[in-house]
């Protein structure tokens, strides 16, 4: 069997296996924020953290719940990484600098998971168990939860209540992603991923010297760390790394982790709104780009000109020789254009349009399929920035799923569209104009210039995937890409919040005979084209002269 039909053909197992979660696992996540009943261990978490877990909330108050725990979450992180030298199970590794200290705690807590560290060489079992791979779990449901109150403003009419935070983040911890999370462990480590607690041991000679690794719960992080579309590897070479990925069936019950929840959801959506199709033109735009982008990617690792290239049967450089090209063109596609950022290959090493496919994947919003939550409450924006295209175009007020878009929802949409850029062009333009973050690059020109440009577009897209090549362990990339994650998810959610809010006060609009069908193919291309043509036009400079000057050279 040649590599391209093998890719081809894991490509169609990974939609054959998502198609057959889509419609139980969307119908239950639906049940899941819909039910008026509470679990017993549900009261207990409820009861010890004095929340009233039946009280709405309007927008401004679901808030200040968002960024009070996210706080919390950020200074216990922060604290429990700089008091590592002295807890047991540090595995003899010193306490963690404050500027590398701020970068991970805002990295984990804002479901980015970026490291500027070697995992098995800085962190602890404590660290690792109680701080990183809880935040797996609590950022994940925090997304979620914004995104549910998003679908809860079309859905709701005349009133600002949207729900309650509270209830929303435990439900989709206890009942959602801890559930699926311990099956998706237990396969990974009947497949051969480590689970334990071990210390570092020597595990033999290599050219005169002694090699350590030392072993940790690595199946049950790696489960979340796919499923909440975290990313944080146990390891420095995250999912490339046997402990974590050993085998091509691994490789691929991976990618089907990241993706099962952000596809699934869309079904929610159309359930929660009451119009299952509405869920179906939501899932056709990101299945159309996210399987677009797939084999633009297979076509440039496969296809790229040069004897070495051609005698290898594709481009090989930094990817895993288990897993082959196709295995890694689509495991680098899913990460990127979703919030999850782990990787089985080294995407420095992808060719110069290869690695500008990633790039453009995060650029893009991360919303096909997108991050837990942050995909398709992303996904919703661009589709009121269609509808409002459309409406210019036939001189009628635009709406969607019955509601007005007037003036308000427009520019809180705007908001939302413009500060990611934002934040990665300026800091991207300050970090090439300054001297000492221009000396962390390992490459010089274009390639150069792509590394510093995709790590904070990795950063402020809260994805986490690195470039490879960069030294991004110093006071100026942990602070800067820090204050970038921490913007980029935050920032984004006031809008978003905002915007369900506005829109659940609304009283429906009566469907007529000039309605723009929003569940037809019509409207799916132009939502595609929408996102297309907003990221092309924002991020085309900056791509012309990273990863487009080097493909093209």
């Amino acid at each position: 069997m040649g590599p391209v039909l093998a890719g081809v053909l894991q490509l169609l197992a990974l939609m054959a296996a998502l198609a057959l979660a889509y419609k139980p696992l969307g119908t239950y996540m639906a049940k899941v924020y819909t039910s008026d009943k509470h679990l017993r261990v549900e009261k207990w978490i409820y009861k010890g953290i004095g929340a009233d877990p039946d009280t709405e909330m309007r927008w401004p108050a679901y808030l200040r719940g968002v960024l009070a725990f996210s706080l919390a979450g950020v200074l216990f992180l922060y604290v429990l990484q700089r008091l590592q030298g002295v807890l047991p199970g540090s595995l003899g590794f010193a306490s963690i600098d404050p500027d590398q200290a701020f970068n991970t705690a805002a990295s984990f807590v804002s479901n980015t998971n970026w490291q500027s560290y070697s995992g098995e060489q800085a962190m602890g079992h404590v660290v690792q168990t109680a701080g990183l791979a809880v935040q797996n779990f609590v950022s994940a449901a925090v997304g979620m939860a914004v995104a549910v109150t998003l679908v809860r403003g079309f859905a709701r009419s005349r009133t600002g209540e949207l729900g309650n935070f509270w209830s929303d983040l435990v439900r989709g911890v206890v009942r959602l992603l801890v559930p699926i999370a311990v099956v998706g462990a237990l396969v990974l480590v009947a497949c051969g991923v480590i689970q334990n607690f071990s210390g570092i041991h020597e595990v033999g000679q290599f050219m005169g010297g002694t090699q350590e690794w030392n072993g940790g719960a690595v199946a049950s992080q790696e489960a979340i760390k796919e499923l909440g579309t975290n990313g944080g590897g146990y390891f420095n070479a995250n999912s490339s790394h046997p402990f974590e990925n050993p085998t091509p069936f691994t490789n691929l019950f991976e990618i089907f982790l990241i993706l099962l929840i952000p596809f699934s959801i869309t079904r929610t959506f159309g359930i929660m709104v009451g119009s299952v199709r509405q869920g179906y033109a939501i899932l056709a735009t990101t299945a159309t780009i996210w399987v677009g982008f797939v084999a633009l990617m297979m076509w440039t690792e496969f296809a790229h000109h040069g004897p070495a290239f051609q005698a290898a049967g594709g481009a090989y450089e930094g990817k895993e020789v288990r897993f082959g090209v196709g295995a890694s063109s689509i495991f680098a596609v899913s990460t990127t254009l979703t919030s999850t950022g782990a990787v089985d290959s080294f995407h420095s090493s992808f060719t110069g349009l290869g690695g500008g496919i990633t790039m453009l994947g995060m650029m893009l919003g991360e919303i096909a399929p997108g991050g837990v939550g942050s995909g398709l409450y992303g996904m919703l924006i661009m589709a009121i920035i269609a509808v409002f295209i459309a409406g210019l175009m036939v001189g009628r007020t635009p709406e969607y799923l019955g509601k007005k878009i007037g003036s308000r929802e427009i520019k809180l949409a705007a908001c939302y569209i413009l500060i990611t850029p934002a934040l990665v062009l300026v800091f991207t333009a300050c970090a090439m104009a300054l001297p000492a973050p221009a000396n962390s690059m390992t490459n010089s020109g274009a390639h150069g210039f792509s590394e510093i440009l995709y790590a904070y577009t990795s950063g402020a897209n809260n994805n986490g995937s690195a470039f490879a090549g960069l030294n991004a362990d110093t006071q100026w990339f942990n602070t800067t890409i820090g204050l970038a994650m921490l913007l980029g998810r935050f920032v984004p959610m006031v809008f978003v919040l905002a915007l369900a809010g506005s829109l659940a006060e609304q009283k429906p609009v009566p469907v007529t005979a000039g309605t723009l069908r929003t569940d037809k193919p019509l409207y799916t291309g132009l939502l595609v084209g929408t996102i297309i043509i907003i990221t092309g036009l924002t991020y085309f400079p900056a791509l012309a002269l990273g990863p487009l000057a080097e493909g093209l050279a």
